[in-house]
């Protein structure tokens, strides 16, 4: 069954909503002619109803027991926010994408980016004039953050209204009102595909945001058993959870089915709590898959977790749910330590060169080891997966979010270190995943930033953003994530792109990617085909990836001082990138154009080299 306002044609639209709570619902029609229309029970708490001469943009509410009207759950668009009205959309688009296949997930280059900050006009259609500069970067997959309708206030400037990362979403189902309708969000993802990039939407079924949630009001959407970050948990495994279940397995088919999205983004699976026989993301892998089956297209459900539990990925008939693939924060954290020499919160777990050579093996480095941070055991080995499975960054929201003045990695570390980061991602067999600017050395800040109507809840949201960081040990103060400032301060400087260092950072990016997607030792993602090894005195560590015919050795130096290293070279290599390299705005390099086997050099500070040898 379908929920929400399905327009039918020639008039007619059917309405259905799951309201077991209330004795009677009614559908309320705000405009153009106002009119209250009962609502017909039907089995499991379900009501509907065919309305007549009700077109497109008619705008409607839900009356509950003939007292208070709620705009519906399953909205499709909010024109006012998420106290007002919904709308009756018309789904129907002139697609123009029917030979688009998708991209391969062992072949993806996530680029990951916020509508309202991606351009000066944070909108949807905006986005479309930059894809041509992604595609040439090699970007293949865009990976939008949350675009479900959440909270804002009234600004003069409507594009500054709305302000928030998106995780404060309250219905899954409208597209945000202001990033566009949902033939703007239609429009974006046919020139995506037109482009050849793949659409990858971040969805939220973990919590309902704090302003807006009227999800109470109807029906049991929430339990107590468990308790989230944010607050209750969603019911996925007490009574009546089966229509809450539905209601987000429907939501996980709209988008792919009527937005032509290619993959979901399931954010933070640790706090969808379910101890059902099966569990829900279980539930959703089958149904995604019987789509998949029926459109003869792969769609694929990458979760984000800090359990490192392979369980995710695993399949079926090896107790797994069967997901296609999931983020790995260790590389996250063994790398920025590295690089940054951060050890607060959870980067005390890390920051030797070990820690990374176990990630690039490995994948997760802590696989029920004792975590100190954790103060417990952490993880389980997962190296029964292929590195394909996995997404590693070395920044995305979240964590240049969690800095406290939300500083990118080029306040953090050199010019050189940028390059080598790049590196240290691109080269590895797992999935990548870029943020937003990233590739050109972006250094507009990405704090957090929201926008409610509720004096208490924003002074809520100040205090909870400053214990968070206190936890970090930071001193300070956060930036306000109410204030229009934060928001603005967010926006990307793409003029960047073409001056100085940032050209050449780009320029690397590309090289390093069109790299990846072309040796065969880098296309060969097998663990069987991987060996790292590292100096933790001297900080440096290699990298061995190899096929049947040819061998790259990567050395990298993440220390500040020269270092004497020998490579692993059987009979002779050949230099084939090295950082330091002048055209890549280096210093210049020592590093011999070949190598022979036992020949030492010295390595300088965030130096990349990349070597060739025959098989």
């Amino acid at each position: 069954m379908r929920i929400g306002a399905h327009y039918l044609g020639n008039g007619e639209c059917e309405f259905t909503v799951w309201a077991p709570i209330p004795n009677s619902v009614a559908l309320q029609i705000v405009s153009p002619e106002p009119q209250t229309i009962p609502m017909k029970p039907l089995d499991d708490g379900y009501w509907q109803v065919i309305a007549q001469d009700t077109y497109p943009n008619t705008c409607y509410r839900y009356l509950l027991n003939e007292q208070e009207a709620h705009p519906d759950p399953a909205s499709h668009f909010q024109p006012e926010g998420v106290h007002g009205h919904s709308q009756v959309v018309d789904l129907s688009y002139n697609w123009t994408d029917d030979t688009w296949r998708g991209v391969p997930l062992e072949s993806l280059i996530l680029y990951e980016l916020h509508v309202g900050t991606f351009t000066p006009e944070g909108t949807f259609t905006a986005i479309i004039s930059r894809l041509k500069d992604l595609k040439e970067t090699g970007i293949n997959a865009i990976e939008i953050m949350p675009i479900a309708q959440f909270p804002g206030d009234k600004c003069a400037a409507p594009e500054l209204a709305y302000r928030n990362w998106g995780y404060d979403g309250v219905l899954p189902y409208a597209v945000q009102n202001s990033y566009g309708t949902p033939q703007d969000l239609m429009q974006l993802v046919d020139a995506c595909h037109q482009h050849g990039i793949a659409v990858v939407l971040d969805v939220v079924y973990n919590h309902f945001g704090p302003e807006g949630n009227y999800m109470s009001h109807f029906a049991p959407y929430f339990t107590e058993t468990y308790k989230t970050p944010w607050g209750s948990a969603i019911n996925f495994d007490d009574a009546y959870s089966q229509p809450v279940r539905h209601y987000f397995l429907e939501n996980a088919l709209y988008w792919l089915r009527d937005f032509h999205i290619d993959a979901l983004r399931l954010d933070a699976v640790q706090a969808i709590y379910d101890l059902g026989a099966k569990h829900f993301l279980w539930e959703l892998s089958e149904t995604i898959e019987q789509f998949s089956q029926a459109t003869e297209k792969k769609h694929y459900l990458i979760a984000e977790s800090d359990l490192n539990n392979p369980i995710l990925i695993r399949p079926v008939d090896q107790g797994g749910y069967n997901l296609d693939a999931q983020w790995s924060d260790d590389f996250h954290h063994a790398l920025h330590a590295l690089l940054t020499g951060d050890q607060q919160g959870y980067y005390q777990d890390f920051g030797q060169c070990s820690h990374l050579a176990k990630a690039y093996e490995d994948t997760f480095i802590y696989d029920w080891k004792y975590a100190p941070h954790r103060h417990r055991f952490h993880g389980i080995n997962c190296r029964d997966r292929p590195p394909t499975q996995f997404v590693v960054c070395i920044q995305n929201h979240d964590q240049i979010g969690n800095q406290m003045l939300g500083q990118r990695l080029p306040e953090r570390v050199s010019f050189e270190g940028l390059k080598l980061a790049a590196g240290a991602v691109l080269l590895s067999p797992h999935i990548p995943l870029l943020f937003m600017g990233e590739e050109y050395g972006e250094t507009a800040r990405f704090t957090y930033f929201v926008s409610h109507s509720d004096p208490e809840l924003i002074q809520a949201v100040r205090q909870g953003r400053k214990q968070e960081f206190e936890a970090f040990h930071y001193d300070g103060e956060p930036p306000d994530p109410e204030a229009v400032e934060t928001y603005c301060t967010c926006k990307l400087n793409w003029n960047l792109r073409q001056t100085g260092h940032h050209q050449v950072l780009l320029n690397w990016y590309r090289h390093l990617i069109q790299l990846r997607q072309t040796h065969p030792a880098l296309l060969k993602r097998d663990r069987d085909f991987i060996q790292a090894s590292c100096d933790d005195d001297n900080h440096t560590l290699i990298l061995r990836r190899w096929c049947e015919t040819v061998e790259l050795t990567i050395a990298m130096n993440f220390g500040s001082a020269p270092t004497p290293i020998t490579l692993p070279i059987q009979t002779q290599a050949k230099k084939m990138l090295d950082s330091a390299d002048a055209n890549w705005g280096g210093s210049g390099s020592d590093a011999p154009a070949e190598l022979t086997s036992d020949q030492a050099f010295v390595v300088q500070p965030f130096q990349l080299l990349v070597y060739e040898q025959q098989k």
